[in-house]
């Protein structure tokens, strides 16, 4: 972080699929390495739907994790502050992404379902509202132009 606050971030990325050729929309290989310094290289592809491989991660998968994943490390933060004991947090998300005609689209929603357990039942409802806080505090979801909503269920262990 510098001074201002800012913080910066770098990744590359390199087309593996180039080697298969380019002879057309239908044929060519979607397959491309992404990495950040000092971190696991990911091996990503396109959406199914847009002729990439199943089995790798694409850019819509990528961009609804990045969703899940701040909303539950700010909630997590949002508990410790208030200490507030999670147990366990496990979020099966959903997002809507809708084509324009056009060769285009955009996400139109993002529906996080996080269940979380807590440990004291005195802190039931305390535990619910800080869904509403590490929203507003989640940098993912404060970046991005479609609504992102939670549909927690919170348990006492």
């Amino acid at each position: 972080m510098d001074k201002d606050g800012r913080h910066q971030y770098r990744t590359s990325l390199t087309w593996t699929g180039a080697a298969a050729g380019f002879d057309g929309y239908e044929s060519y290989d979607r397959t491309h390495r992404i990495a950040a310094p000092g971190k696991p290289v990911l091996t990503v592809s396109s959406d199914p739907a847009f002729l990439g491989t199943p089995e790798l991660w694409n850019p819509e998968d990528m961009l609804l994790a990045a969703l899940s994943s701040c909303h539950m490390l700010s909630y997590l933060a949002c508990c410790a502050r208030a200490r507030i004991e999670v147990i366990d947090y496990v979020d099966e998300a959903t997002a809507t992404m809708v084509e324009d005609g056009k060769g285009g689209g955009r996400f139109t929603e993002a529906v996080l379902n996080p269940r979380v357990v807590i440990a004291d039942a005195a802190k039931l409802e305390h535990a619910e509202r800080l869904h509403g806080t590490a929203h507003k505090v989640c940098f993912i979801a404060n970046s991005v132009n479609f609504d992102v909503r939670n549909a927690p269920v919170i348990t006492v262990r």
